[in-house]
């Protein structure tokens, strides 16, 4: 059973995009998602980090979750899986507690 992969390797692209193919609501939808899960980053909210470490903590703990743990519906083939799954950086859905025990102590 593989273990969650601490190295991963994300292509660079860089050129000129075709204008008839790009929109911002690429780059709001995953906003707007996070927006939606995180209380603290939700617009007028009294529920905002006070410390900007208790910010990184959570904003971290939001996308291990995410990547890691959920499973997308737009991603089963023919099972439920998550995009670390899809991706190959690892072969099960990710457990809370794993993810917690994964926590970087130099932030």
């Amino acid at each position: 059973m593989n273990r969650i992969s601490a190295q991963s390797q994300f292509p660079f692209f860089k050129g000129d995009p075709d204008k008839a193919h790009t929109s911002t609501s690429y780059a709001e939808l995953p906003n707007f998602t996070m927006r939606m899960s995180m209380r603290r980053l939700a617009r007028l909210t009294n529920g905002f980090s006070k410390k900007l470490q208790n910010h990184m903590y959570a904003i971290a703990l939001y996308f291990m979750h995410y990547i890691f743990a959920s499973s997308h519906r737009n991603l089963k083939n023919p099972y439920r899986r998550t995009p670390a799954m899809a991706t190959g950086l690892t072969d099960r859905i990710g457990e809370t507690e794993e993810l917690l025990s994964l926590r970087d102590r130099s932030i």
